[in-house]
C-alpha cells in the first residue's frame, strides 16, 4: 500500500489536474475497499504510461483484488512501471521471477530486476540480491557480495537479517568479511549506485 501514495504531486505536473482527480478517485476506492472501481480509474493512467498506476494494477492483479487473480497480469504491469525505474515494481518483478508466478522460473532475470531496486535504495531487493549472491541463484556465488548487500538492507530497514549475514560470514575468511564491510560502506556513500 506504500507506493500508492507514491508521486500524487507528479502526476499533477505530468498529467495535469484531471489525472490527478481520476487517481486520487482510484486511490479513495482503493482505501474504501472499492478494488474494481480502484482499478478502473486507475487502468487509463496506466495505459497511458504512468507508472505508479501500473505498479497498482500490478498490485491489484497479484493480490486478486478488483479483478481474479493473474500472477502474468501482474507482471505486465509490473515490468510496465519497472522498466521506467519504480523500484517498487522491479523488487515485485523480481519476486515474480524468483517465485516463477506468472512466469518461468528464472533466478537470474530475478536478480537482474532485484539488482535495480537495489540501487535505487530498496532494502527488501538489497537483503534478496544478497541472498541470491550467497546462495549461487543467478549469478555466481559470491560471499563477500552476499554479506556486502544484506549488511547494507539490515541497516536500513530490519537487524534480524543481520543473523543471515552472520551465517555467511561463517563461511569467509577474516580478509573477505572486512572486504565485504569496506564495500559496503562505499556502496552507501555512492548512494547505491555503481555497486
Amino acid at each position: 500500500m506504500k507506493g500508492l501514495f507514491i508521486f500524487p504531486v507528479l502526476l499533477i505536473l505530468l498529467f495535469g489536474i484531471p489525472a490527478f482527480a481520476d487517481y486520487q478517485k482510484g486511490l479513495d476506492a482503493y482505501e474504501s475497499g472499492d478494488y474494481a472501481t480502484a482499478l478502473k480509474e486507475w487502468k487509463p493512467l496506466a495505459d497511458q504510461g504512468h507508472a505508479v498506476a501500473q505498479y497498482n494494477l500490478g498490485i491489484g492483479y497479484a493480490n486478486g483484488k478488483g479483478v481474479i487473480q493473474d500472477y502474468k497480469g501482474a507482471l505486465k504491469w509490473f515490468k510496465l512501471a519497472a522498466k521506467q525505474g519504480h523500484a517498487e515494481a522491479q523488487y515485485n518483478l523480481g519476486i515474480g521471477y524468483a517465485k516463477g508466478k506468472g512466469v518461468i522460473q528464472d533466478y537470474k532475470g530475478a536478480l537482474k530486476w532485484f539488482k535495480l531496486a537495489a540501487k535505487q535504495g530498496h532494502a527488501k531487493a538489497q537483503y534478496n540480491l544478497g541472498v541470491g549472491y550467497a546462495n549461487g541463484k543467478g549469478v555466481i556465488q559470491d560471499y563477500t557480495l552476499a554479506h556486502m548487500w544484506i549488511n547494507i538492507a539490515a541497516s536500513q530497514a530490519n537487524e534480524n537479517w543481520m543473523e543471515y549475514r552472520d551465517i555467511i560470514a561463517e563461511k569467509m575468511t577474516p580478509s573477505q568479511i572486512e572486504k565485504a564491510q569496506q564495500l559496503a560502506q562505499e556502496c552507501e556513500a555512492k548512494n547505491y549506485k555503481d555497486c
